[in-house]
């Protein structure tokens, strides 16, 4: 390494070093420092980090409710206390170096539209990146997104398709079933066979893909709503699994009216 500009060591002692106080992106513990530093300075603050998602920070007065989550460099502030939004922008930009980018818009691939009645999440332009990267964007499109009585299974005898691709594409499906619901059955019915994936398996990944192009922009609407009732609902088949007669579950939980999980 060369000295840093204007250093006034003496160059011509030997075995001389520079300590490293900051860490500088391209060093892999400097995520973690950051990381660190930040929720040192939001405890300070007087938020609480949540023991379930550390990335997440609330801090409660009242009825009032901020909260804040951090990806990477990322972060989203929310709640119902604007003052209190307000300060922590005010003491973040003084702890770091940030950037207000305004009302939510775009995080993690997920588009956010606000209305008078609400919010509404999708992923229109994640939907065609990976109708584009697939090939499938010039395909029709069907209706379903699953046959009927299927029989998937793992059968050996089946001609096996490429595991790192299928891997993928299905891994790519759970990210958006999140934000798309009507295909979290089919998605959960393919990562079955993650292990061992055959032709049938592939062409239901691509069945889904087919769907998904007959509306891409399907998303979730989180309605404003007084009421905070919490509501779910669940149910299973019995032995649907022609592989092992186990049955598969699924549920879903309702806050005021608005699909949370």
């Amino acid at each position: 390494m060369d000295f840093p500009p204007r250093c006034n060591l003496a160059r011509d002692k030997e075995n001389q070093v520079c300590k490293l106080r900051k860490s500088l992106y391209g060093l892999k513990q400097s995520p973690r420092a950051w990381f660190g530093r930040f929720t040192e300075s939001m405890k300070n603050f007087g938020y609480i980090q949540s023991n379930a998602y550390h990335t997440s920070f609330f801090k409660r007065d009242g009825r009032r409710l901020t909260a804040l989550i951090v990806y990477v460099d990322d972060i989203v502030v929310t709640g119902n206390d604007t003052g209190e939004q307000l300060k922590l922008q005010k003491y973040l930009s003084q702890e770091f170096e940030m950037k207000d980018l305004g009302d939510l818009k775009y995080f993690l691939r997920i588009e956010v539209a606000r209305s008078i009645t609400g919010i509404f999440l999708s992923q229109r332009k994640y939907v065609l990146d990976l109708l584009t990267e697939t090939g499938m964007l010039g395909y029709k499109h069907v209706d379903t997104f699953i046959k009927i009585n299927h029989k998937l299974c793992e059968d050996m005898d089946q001609e096996p398709t490429n595991k790192e691709q299928y891997q993928r594409l299905v891994g790519m499906l759970i990210y958006l079933a999140h934000r798309r619901p009507d295909i979290a059955y089919a998605v959960s019915v393919v990562s079955q066979f993650i292990h061992s994936p055959c032709v049938s398996h592939r062409n239901t990944v691509d069945r889904i893909l087919r769907y998904l192009k007959s509306a891409p922009g399907k998303g979730l609407t989180f309605s404003k709503n007084r009421d905070l009732e919490v509501v779910g609902y669940t149910d299973a088949d019995w032995a649907g699994s022609v592989t092992d007669r186990r049955s598969t579950s699924g549920y879903f939980t309702f806050v005021g009216g608005n699909l949370v999980t």
